[in-house]
């Protein structure tokens, strides 16, 4: 596996766990500063977002409306290296159906995740 390889992989877990599924408001902002551009677009279907505290405000709201106990786990490998990268993943109370299945489609660039679309499993 090529290090490209490695830090994307890297990247998209920590988008998603370090980030989205990190219910601490500190410590999702200091992994965000991490792995976000600071004008980074963040879609899903119910809103477009501008720049990291906009998308930190809307990891929070996700996180508030579900249960406390609810995580997300990835639910594939990493695909994609470089520029273009996606993850699958699951939402939901571990031993339960899960409350929701999407996928991460990221652009990369100098390291960072400058856009960011999530789409949902229906």
């Amino acid at each position: 596996m090529d290090e490209t390889r490695i830090e994307t992989e890297a990247l998209m877990r920590a988008n998603l766990l370090d980030v989205f599924g990190q219910r601490d408001p500190a410590a999702r902002r200091a992994a965000a500063e991490r792995l976000f551009g600071e004008d980074v677009v963040f879609g899903d279907e119910e809103e477009t977002t501008h720049g990291v505290p906009a998308l930190l405000e809307r990891a929070g709201a996700i996180l508030d409306r579900a249960p406390a106990e609810a995580v997300f786990a990835a639910d594939s490998p990493v695909y994609g290296t470089g520029e273009q990268a996606a993850l699958t993943w699951t939402f939901g109370v571990p031993g339960a159906q899960p409350l929701a299945r999407g996928i991460d489609l990221a652009t990369i660039a100098g390291g960072r995740i400058t856009r960011l679309t999530t789409l949902l499993a229906r």
